[in-house]
């Protein structure tokens, strides 16, 4: 509580469109004092943050060292040949940028609200539920680009990346970050007990495993086909698999439109769903 009103003490609400138009109840521009306060409670944490980086890169190398000594080239974007690990590289951003997202937004969240009772002393504050929603969000987008630039880093000491589009990788992983969050955030508050978290573990694994992931979506049958693209880690994959080698496609822009509006959607919901649990 003392982080909290350190940090709502520093920040000052700006005006914004936002601010205007929304009511002080649910929004009062405050939503980065919840998002330094999330930051200075790692700062006496950081080897937890720092751990997160290791996982991708655990994957990439064991594709680096493994299975891409195994498996040839194959057909990337625009039907170009390019190594296994230049091919799943991406894939794996994708899901690194995923799996960071849920796992701030879901489990760490989960104790804030059930049992540190931290969004109800927010909201005794000048703080409303969008505020809340926008600053976890905030910070969930903030590490995914963290742990996004180190494995960039990587795939780029490695000789991955074959395009200078690659840079974008970061800016489409914070996106990832962005929709991801803002939808586990929302699933978080239908949730009773940490038991539940096995449903959302088994939604989890089907998004990493079959979300063109390792292979291509053409190795799909024409149903399936149709069933996957509406995974939304599958829109992330195509977008980073594109950026990546530097194919560009209309159907990028599909890609950005879908995952902006998962997290308009996410967002929203998530402030609606603080203001029916903490407003009562």
């Amino acid at each position: 509580m003392a982080v909290l009103t350190e940090a709502l003490r520093r920040g000052k609400p700006r005006r914004g469109v936002l601010l205007r138009v929304l009511p002080s109840a649910l929004y009062s521009g405050r939503s980065t004092a919840v998002l330094e306060r999330t930051f200075l409670t790692y700062s006496h944490a950081w080897m937890l943050f720092v751990s997160g980086v290791f996982e991708p890169l655990f994957y990439l190398m064991a594709f680096q060292l493994g299975f891409g000594k195994l498996v040839g080239e194959v057909v990337g974007p625009g039907g170009q040949a390019m190594s296994y690990v230049a091919f799943v590289a991406p894939g794996l951003l994708a899901a690194s940028a995923m799996n960071g997202a849920i796992l701030d937004s879901t489990y760490n969240l989960f104790f804030k609200l059930k049992y540190a009772k931290l969004y109800d002393a927010m909201l005794a504050t000048p703080i409303g539920p969008l505020d809340i929603a926008l600053g976890e969000v905030g910070w969930s987008v903030l590490r995914g680009g963290i742990y996004s630039a180190t494995f960039l880093g990587v795939m780029t000491v490695m000789g991955l990346p074959g395009s200078w589009w690659a840079l974008l990788m970061i800016p489409a992983a914070l996106l990832i970050a962005m929709a991801f969050s803002a939808i586990g955030i929302v699933l978080v508050t239908f949730l009773r007990s940490v038991s539940q978290f096995d449903y959302i573990n088994l939604v989890l694994m089907p998004l990493f495993l079959f979300s063109t992931t390792f292979y291509p979506l053409s190795v799909y049958p024409g149903a399936i086909q149709w069933i996957v693209q509406i995974f939304p880690l599958y829109h992330g994959i195509e977008l980073m698999r594109g950026l990546s080698v530097g194919v560009l496609s209309w159907g990028m822009v599909g890609n950005v439109a879908y995952l902006l509006a998962l997290a308009a959607v996410g967002i929203y919901a998530s402030s609606k769903r603080f203001g029916k649990l903490l407003l009562r």
